[in-house]
C-alpha cells in the first residue's frame, strides 16, 4: 500500500485515522475535505491535516454540485424513506465517494478510506458507491479493523501520537452524533437511544420550536422549471442558494423537525432526529406543482416507484443501473412541471396556499360544481363507466351462489 485518500473532516477522529493509516499501512495519506453546506469552515482542516504529517490536501466547495446533481434529482422523484425520512445523510454519500475515487485516480492512490463505523449505514453507502464507479478500488475502513473501540482509547492514542486535542472543545462537544449538509442535520446517540425519551429543545440547531415561532404566518412563492426550483419570491437562485434560503425561511418558522425510528440497511432499528427545513418545503411545493401538471397515471407510476427509489438512495445504490433507469423515467415526467407554488409557513406547519402553471391539466370549467361544460364531461357517461367497472365485482359477489 503506497497511497490512501482519506475522507477527512478535520475532527479528532479522522486525524487519528490519518495517523493510524500511516502507521498501520506505512503509506502516504492524502486528505479530502468537502464543503457540502455543513455550516462549518472547512479550511481549518488544512492546518490539522498538516499537523499529522499530510503533504497532499484537497479541500473543495461542492455545495452547488451537491444541490444540482444529487438533491434536486432526488426531489424530482419525491423520495421519502419509510414515509418520513428525506434522506439527508444518504444523498450526501455518493458525491463524497465519487470525489474520493476521482482523487485516488488522479494521485495514483491504491485505496480510499473513510471514518464510518461498523454499525451504521454510511460504511455501506461509501463503499457501494465507490465500487460502482471503480470496481478495482480498495477501501480501508479503520473502525472495522482497529481495536480503538471507545472514546478513552481514541484519546489515549491521540496523546501517544502527539495529535492535538482541544480539551475545551471536547468538553463543550454536543453529546449527540451529528451530521450536517445543505439538506439536513441529523442527531443520534445519548438520550435519543431511548425511543420513549423526548428530544431536548436545545438540541435543535436550525429550527425554532413551533411554540416559539412567529405568531404571524410567512408566505413564500417558489418558481419551478422542469421539476427544479429556479426562483424564490421572484428572485432567481442557484440550487445551493435555493436550499440556503429555504433553510432560513422554514427554520425561522419551526418547519422541518422529525423524530424517527428507522430500519437501517445493516439490520438494526435506529432512532434519530432530523432537521430538514428546506427539504420539507421542497417536497410540499414539488407535489403541489405536479398536482397540476402531471397526468394521473404518470403521477401514480411515480408514486409506485418512489419507495424503491428512496430505498436505493438510503441503502447506497445511487450509481446502480436501476436508480439510473428510474431517474430517467422521473426526468421524462418533469418536462411540463413548471410554474409557481405559494406556501404558508406557520408554527411548524408548511401548507399549500396556491399553485399555477402554463402547463396545467386542471380545468375549472370541467371541475366546477356549477354545471356547464357538458361537451367536456357528460355526467350520463358515468352510468356506463360504473357498469363496466362493476362487472367483475358483481361476478365475484355471485360466485358460489
Amino acid at each position: 500500500m503506497n497511497k490512501v485518500v482519506l475522507a477527512y473532516s478535520g475532527g479528532l477522529d479522522t486525524s487519528i485515522i490519518a495517523k493510524w493509516l500511516q502507521e498501520t499501512y506505512n503509506c502516504e495519506v492524502v486528505t479530502f475535505t468537502a464543503d457540502i453546506g455543513q455550516g462549518e469552515e472547512v479550511e481549518p482542516a488544512r492546518a490539522k491535516a498538516e499537523a499529522v504529517g499530510i503533504k497532499e490536501i484537497y479541500i473543495e466547495d461542492l455545495r452547488e454540485e451537491f444541490a444540482r446533481d444529487f438533491v434536486f434529482p432526488m426531489f424530482r422523484a419525491n423520495a421519502v424513506y419509510e414515509g418520513e425520512y428525506l434522506l439527508g445523510t444518504s444523498i450526501a454519500r455518493p458525491l463524497i465517494s465519487k470525489r474520493l475515487v476521482e482523487i485516488a485516480e488522479k494521485v495514483g492512490a491504491d485505496a480510499i478510506s473513510h471514518g464510518a463505523t461498523g454499525k451504521g449505514n454510511d460504511q455501506v453507502r461509501f463503499e457501494l458507491n465507490a465500487y460502482a464507479i471503480n470496481a478495482n478500488i480498495q477501501v480501508i475502513a479503520p473502525w472495522r479493523e482497529w481495536d480503538l473501540s471507545s472514546r478513552e482509547s481514541l484519546m489515549k492514542y491521540a496523546e501517544e501520537h502527539n495529535i492535538e486535542i482541544d480539551y475545551q472543545k471536547q468538553s463543550k462537544k454536543s453529546p449527540y452524533s451529528m451530521d450536517a449538509n445543505l439538506l439536513h442535520i441529523s442527531y443520534e446517540g445519548d438520550i435519543l437511544e431511548d425511543p420513549w425519551q423526548e428530544a431536548e429543545d436545545n438540541m435543535w440547531r436550525w429550527t425554532v420550536s413551533p411554540e416559539k415561532a412567529p405568531d404571524k404566518a410567512e408566505y413564500v412563492e417558489i418558481t419551478y422549471e422542469k421539476g427544479d426550483i429556479v426562483a424564490i419570491n421572484g428572485k432567481t437562485k442557484t440550487p445551493a442558494e435555493v436550499m440556503e434560503d429555504l433553510n432560513s425561511l422554514a427554520g425561522a418558522n419551526g418547519v422541518g423537525r422529525l423524530d424517527l425510528v428507522e430500519n437501517r440497511f445493516v439490520g438494526m432499528k435506529s432512532r434519530g432526529c432530523y432537521e430538514t427545513p428546506a427539504g420539507t418545503v421542497m417536497l410540499k411545493a414539488h407535489r403541489a406543482i405536479e398536482s397540476l401538471t402531471l397526468d394521473r397515471e404518470a403521477a401514480h407510476l411515480k408514486d409506485e416507484l418512489m419507495p424503491k427509489y428512496a430505498k436505493l438512495v438510503y441503502n447506497g445504490f445511487w450509481f446502480a443501473p436501476e436508480r439510473d433507469a428510474i431517474q430517467a423515467l422521473v426526468t421524462e415526467t418533469q418536462k411540463t412541471v413548471s410554474g409557481e407554488v405559494r406556501l404558508k409557513l406557520y408554527k411548524g406547519n408548511c401548507m399549500q396556499a396556491g399553485r399555477r402553471s402554463p402547463f396545467t391539466l386542471y380545468s375549472e370549467d370541467v371541475a366546477t360544481m356549477e354545471g356547464g361544460a357538458e361537451e367536456a364531461y357528460n355526467q350520463d357517461d358515468a352510468t356506463g363507466f360504473i357498469a363496466l367497472n362493476a362487472l367483475r365485482l358483481k361476478a365475484s359477489a355471485r360466485q358460489g351462489e
